[in-house]
């Protein structure tokens, strides 16, 4: 009985801070909140928020709140008052509102694991030269002149080798060679010259990228933070020695070469901190994205035989014009490849990888009959579109054909899987790239057996927790 009132004691003192923190911070404020409920002090509804799922629609937490109190509403997750929008509209307000009326902003969790001077959580000049100097790298220049031939030669080489193992795990396959590939591109890794395999640090970042900030050795967020140290470590490592040798020496430049550059410019705003966090964002960025939407085309294509074979049927249109079978894919084959990226958007838009995007409110907004207060955050809800029967026909069902005609390179109101406004993803057409030239190679040279297809799981982000097993083999 004691114990009892020793706990109800604690709980009246948290809401009696909550309830003062909240007069604190929004004094002023006199407009009417969207529906919805607080949770528990501090720790709101969070533990409700990443519970595990295995559909492909929206989640529980969002499904049985959009049902009570309509598309939008209030929450608190991990100490954070949250608006959550399964608006297309509003959603589409809000990007295109960003560095006025909102701003770029991630969980706590994720600044410490990604860096406080990511790309993503910084605003305003930062950002836009973060962007530019990316663009170097991924952006269609670069992609026409020198990435399209070496993803080709690095899908070409890893499909040939997966064609003499008896069975791999394609989820884990395509990270490890896109990862590798990246690493490469970036700052010229070479995982015999370091005692810590770089790509083993990055492992754990998916669990902990959107947690609670618990750091407890045993947490998704302390082996997040370890990942972090062992990877910015190494990273480090090859900063200071590349800054320590003449770089004349070297004959082809990569991006750590121009950022050293930057760096040594006169007033130049890029830091050696905002390098840092830069050249470790870029490899998750690149790598875990692309490799979950590959895998999920290569599941969907598999019980979807009506889809694979015009697939195939557009790739061995593309091969049989060719003037000789050897040559390798040219840029104006990729935007050619109309039905393929019909097949690729419609994959990121099932797939919902990224199922959450949040914005900070600058100033109070007025939206919807609803007052926003300045200071708290909004969740875009992009699974929520996606899923919209009202916006999608069936839309749980794998359909490729219905993006004929329409326009979704670019962010709009019912297709948002890379975000949108100005802070529209500045990798989203290498990822095309990427899985286009894959798709390409896998349908006209090979064919597939799946040896274990695996549960996929959201919590909230997509995993393989059983990995997707399947053997490869040549055609010919």
């Amino acid at each position: 009985m004691e114990m009892w009132f020793v706990f109800a004691g604690i709980l009246s003192l948290l809401l009696c801070i909550a309830h003062w923190f909240y007069i604190r911070r929004y004094p002023s404020f006199k407009g009417k909140l969207p529906p919805g409920s607080m949770g528990l002090p501090i720790l709101g509804e969070t533990l409700q928020f990443f519970t595990p799922y295995t559909t492909s629609d929206v989640s529980p937490f969002i499904r049985k709140r959009m049902n009570r109190y309509g598309s939008v509403f209030r929450t608190r997750l991990v100490g954070r008052p949250i608006i959550i929008s399964t608006d297309p509209e509003l959603n589409h307000f809000i990007f295109q509102q960003e560095g006025k009326l909102f701003q770029g902003w991630y969980m706590d969790s994720f600044d410490d694991i990604v860096g406080k001077q990511n790309v993503l959580s910084v605003h305003g000049s930062l950002h836009k030269y973060l962007k530019i100097l990316i663009l170097n790298l991924f952006g269609s220049e670069s992609l026409k002149g020198r990435l399209l031939p070496d993803v080709e030669d690095m899908t070409l080489k890893h499909l040939q080798l997966w064609s003499t193992q008896t069975s791999v795990n394609l989820k884990e396959a395509i990270a490890t060679m896109i990862f590798d590939f990246t690493a490469k591109k970036l700052f010229s890794y070479d995982e015999s010259k370091y005692g810590k395999k770089l790509r083993e640090s990055y492992a754990a970042l998916l669990d902990g990228l959107i947690s609670f900030p618990l750091n407890i050795p045993g947490t998704a967020y302390w082996k997040c933070l370890q990942g972090r140290k062992n990877a910015m470590e190494t990273i480090k490592d090859i900063l200071e020695e590349r800054r320590a040798s003449p770089r004349t020496r070297r004959q082809q430049k990569d991006f750590l070469d121009l950022v050293i550059e930057e760096m040594e410019r006169d007033e130049c705003i890029l830091t050696e901190g905002t390098a840092l966090d830069l050249l470790f964002a870029l490899p998750f960025a690149t790598y875990e994205t692309t490799s979950s939407a590959l895998t999920l085309a290569v599941q969907f294509l598999s019980s979807h035989p009506s889809v694979l074979a015009e697939l195939i049927k557009e790739h061995d249109a593309i091969t049989r014009e060719r003037e000789t079978m050897e040559s390798g894919i040219t840029w104006k084959e990729f935007k050619s490849m109309t039905f393929t990226i019909m097949v690729i958007n419609e994959t990121i838009r099932l797939g919902n990888i990224v199922p959450a995007i949040f914005r900070r409110v600058v100033k109070d907004v007025e939206v919807k009959g609803y007052t926003i207060p300045a200071g708290w955050m909004v969740m875009v809800c992009p699974t929520a579109v996606h899923m919209n029967p009202e916006k999608y026909d069936d839309p749980l069902s794998f359909n490729p054909w219905r993006g004929q005609g329409k326009e979704t390179n670019k962010g709009s109101c019912n297709f948002m899987a890379f975000g949108g406004g100005v802070r529209l993803c500045v990798g989203a057409e290498f990822v095309k790239l990427q899985m286009a030239i894959f798709l390409h190679h896998l349908v006209t040279k090979d064919r597939w057996t799946i040896m274990k297809e695996g549960r996929t799981i959201r919590r909230p982000g997509l995993v393989f927790p059983d990995g997707f097993h399947v053997k490869i083999s040549d055609k010919n």
